[in-house]
């Protein structure tokens, strides 16, 4: 499996034999961020829409799909969950909903926790189940703060932890420095990779945060 970040909350998720994801593609003009030409059967959207069916993605190649609500799905033997959320503290009220999802594929469990701003209930955290990689929003404006990003942490209790939706180079929408995040966990100097290639025989029993590169699509 592999995974590769282009920027904020958006990765590619790809394993052979299995369907290419794309999480939270973004506003190309917006962001200042390109999006991959990419093969992409998912798209899983952390903002619900009421039809994802009319969205459209002409740097992908499908035919795909895009999820935008919370509940499971199977495809092409990828398992999906989407957990209902909060972009904030108040269930909502400031910034709207969020959805996690959990991917799981090769006996390897990925959650991306998109906009997520509040730390998790206990259902909520156990509607997850096991994750071995944990996808975390560290740098958004209103969103987790370092010390809530370490709580979410050690609820979940990932085997990898990647941060996301924090400052890069060009970024046009606000984001917060990652290095605050890394400051909290007294990290100097966190391992820094192109892309995340794993096998269920690689998951470590202590938690480690791996810094992936910022790819340009």
């Amino acid at each position: 499996m592999e995974i590769t970040w282009f920027g904020l909350g958006c990765f590619r998720i790809t394993e052979r034999g299995y369907p290419a994801v794309i999480t939270d593609p973004f506003d190309e003009e917006a962001t200042g961020c390109t999006l991959p030409r990419s093969r992409a059967e998912i798209v899983t959207l952390s903002t619900p829409l009421a039809d994802p069916v009319q969205m459209k993605w002409p740097r992908f190649r499908g035919p795909t799909r895009t999820l935008a609500s919370p509940g499971e799905y199977e495809i092409g033997g990828l398992f999906i969950t989407g957990v209902e959320s909060y972009r904030d503290r108040k269930k909502g009220m400031e910034r709207g909903e969020n959805i996690i999802y959990t991917f799981d594929v090769s006996r390897i469990s990925i959650c991306h926790l998109g906009e997520l701003g509040h730390v998790p209930s206990q259902t909520q955290i156990e509607a997850l189940g096991t994750v071995h990689v944990l996808l975390l929003p560290v740098g958004l404006p209103g969103g987790l703060t370092p010390s809530m990003a370490t709580e979410v942490m050690s609820l979940i209790e990932p085997n990898f932890v990647i941060p996301m939706q924090y400052n890069t180079p060009g970024l046009k929408t606000e984001r917060k420095s990652v290095d605050r995040f890394l400051k909290e966990m007294g990290i100097a100097k966190p391992e820094t990779l192109p892309v995340l290639k794993l096998s269920a025989s690689d998951i470590p029993e202590e938690t480690q945060i791996v810094l992936l590169e910022f790819q340009q699509g």
